[in-house]
């Protein structure tokens, strides 16, 4: 990745280019790649054009098509919360387990100091059943930490299919509904995707679902049914993980030629990679880690000139998800795991190397690590993994990687 500003690609920005300062567009866009600051201005400015908003499921609330994901802490996240609001970026998306609480409290502290911008934003926290299951208590530290009464969206954190969702989570739903805590409740998931939106499209009480969603995956079949029934149900789509990262990096020549292709029409193979989600119109928005203003300002470039992407790109990056299938976990958790003597969650593991590996993120893939259990980890150095890399469609190199992991992040 280069991070120097790349100004032979200027002449073809549009006005939304031409008005903003220079930003370093050579910096990694659409994820939470570590970008490392060079002598960029600090006074970045967009013009105020309208992002982009689609309506949100059945609720018909409109969102922008781009959510700042999982902020944390940083210590400029005031300026970022500010200009997000700015440039029309209203879905904020966090979680009780993002920084342990901490990226909660970054956004409380905006609210507790400008309160009369929490009805500008779409809100959206989420709590895992792994955590624990006094759901109730704990959105109420969520609540106080995010210094406000209620969230927009409630999502259920990383279920594995559709049986998390039990009757009881139905119940809590619509109690807390009743009680003005949340508006709406959903799920994310970052495994079995297809099998988890088939079956949300017979909840009627689900209303909104955040997925792993990306170029690589919105050709697969059973994705594009998937998709369509939850869309149909009205429930509101929010992709995430649309850079498509796996756990096996390589630097292949069809990636170079690939990014080469798109700088030559003036924006980045990782901006190429979000207009491609874009253009599935079911998608209400996509949810992406933006830890600086370079990344933010990129991506909301990204979303306004989306249509810049043409079909010759859209092939372009189906062939390269072809060429690079066997670098990428589809998160179908349900084949490898499920061979098993002692099953466990191989797609996550995977999901802290593509971190790694595709982000460049050592911090966030190792607390994801250690956020997984005790005996899991113990497991990883123990178990044959052979049968569960017969059972990979993409014939990833299971066990190999399940003791990367273990060298990487303990």
């Amino acid at each position: 990745m280069s991070s120097h500003r790349d100004k032979s690609i200027e002449p073809n920005r549009r006005d939304f280019f031409k008005k903003a300062a220079a930003i370093g567009l050579g910096a990694t866009v659409g994820g939470s790649s570590v970008w490392r600051p060079h002598q960029a201005s600090a006074q970045i400015t967009i013009p105020k054009e309208p992002m982009p908003r689609r309506p949100f499921g059945r609720s018909g609330i409109m969102v922008s098509t781009l959510s700042l994901g999982g902020m944390f802490d940083i210590l400029n996240n005031r300026l970022m919360l500010a200009k997000a609001l700015d440039w029309g970026i209203n879905y904020w998306d966090t979680a009780e387990g993002y920084g342990r609480g901490r990226s909660e409290e970054g956004i409380g502290r905006w609210f507790a100091r400008n309160p009369h911008t929490r009805k500008q934003v779409f809100l959206v926290t989420k709590l895992s059943t792994r955590r624990g299951g006094d759901f109730t208590g704990r959105l109420e530290k969520s609540l106080k930490r995010l210094h406000t009464d209620y969230v927009d969206l409630f999502f259920v954190h990383g279920i594995r299919g559709i049986s998390a969702m039990e009757s009881s989570l139905k119940s809590w739903a619509q109690a807390m509904k009743k009680a003005g805590k949340i508006k709406l409740f959903g799920f994310s998931t970052h495994s079995n995707m297809d099998k988890c939106l088939e079956g949300a499209a017979q909840l009627p009480w689900i209303d909104g679902i955040m997925f792993t969603y990306n170029y690589r995956l919105m050709h697969e079949p059973r994705m594009k049914e998937a998709v369509e029934a939850s869309y149909r149900a009205g429930i509101g789509l929010t992709a995430m993980k649309t850079m498509g990262g796996g756990p096996v990096k390589s630097d292949s020549e069809s990636e170079i030629e690939m990014a080469g292709r798109f700088m030559q029409k003036g924006f980045s193979d990782n901006q190429a990679k979000l207009m491609a989600v874009w253009q599935d119109k079911r998608i209400a928005s996509i949810c992406s880690q933006m830890p600086n203003l370079t990344i933010m300002a990129t991506n909301g470039a990204a979303a306004v000139e989306q249509t810049r992407l043409s079909k010759s790109d859209r092939v372009l990056l189906a062939q390269y998800a072809e060429e690079t299938s066997g670098d990428y976990c589809a998160g179908c958790d349900r084949l490898c795991s499920e061979v098993l003597a002692k099953r466990v969650p191989i797609s996550d593991v995977m999901r802290c190397l593509m971190y790694f590996h595709s982000h460049q993120d050592l911090g966030l893939a190792r607390s994801t690590f250690e956020a997984l259990s005790t005996q899991t980890r113990e497991l990883l150095t123990q178990l044959d993994f052979s049968e569960a890399e017969r059972s990979c469609p993409r014939k990833l190199p299971i066990g190999r990687l399940m003791r990367e992991a273990t060298t990487l992040f303990v």
